[in-house]
């Protein structure tokens, strides 16, 4: 008997990232990935869906520094926020972490890297973060 995967939503993506996978659901009927996952396709409403897993490295799209965090990354300030278009053509946005302010461009190659501590403050999820390919 096979097991049963894990449910479709935002707490199993962050499951994953806890084991340090970016992982994103597949639509069987149509090939539609979604990230982040959904129960049901967005394009054909089909909920025929597995997980794959996506490779972590893309380009940088946009970024904006942040100045005026909220509480729970005061200490982080100034930090840099990006979107990622990875090599699927999915974007995901995420923290870049290990490029100067002052070196940071669009267009950029980054890859994902993983920090599996957990914050007490919300959202109580591992987290992933952008660095420099």
């Amino acid at each position: 008997m096979s097991e049963k995967p894990p449910p479709f939503t935002v707490s199993s993506f962050y499951k994953f990232v806890s084991e340090k996978k970016l992982m994103a659901a597949k639509c069987d009927k149509c090939g539609t990935i979604l990230l982040p996952p959904k129960p049901m396709c967005t394009k054909c409403l089909s909920t025929n869906l597995e997980w794959i897993e996506l490779e972590g490295v893309g380009k940088l799209l946009s970024y904006t520094i942040i100045y005026v965090a909220p509480v729970q990354f005061q200490s982080l300030a100034p930090y840099i926020v990006g979107i990622v278009e990875l090599k699927s053509g999915l974007r995901l946005p995420g923290m870049i972490r290990g490029v100067e302010q002052e070196e940071i461009r669009v267009g950029m190659d980054l890859k994902i890297d993983f920090d599996t501590s957990v914050s007490s403050q919300w959202p109580a999820w591992p987290r992933y973060f952008f660095r420099p390919l």
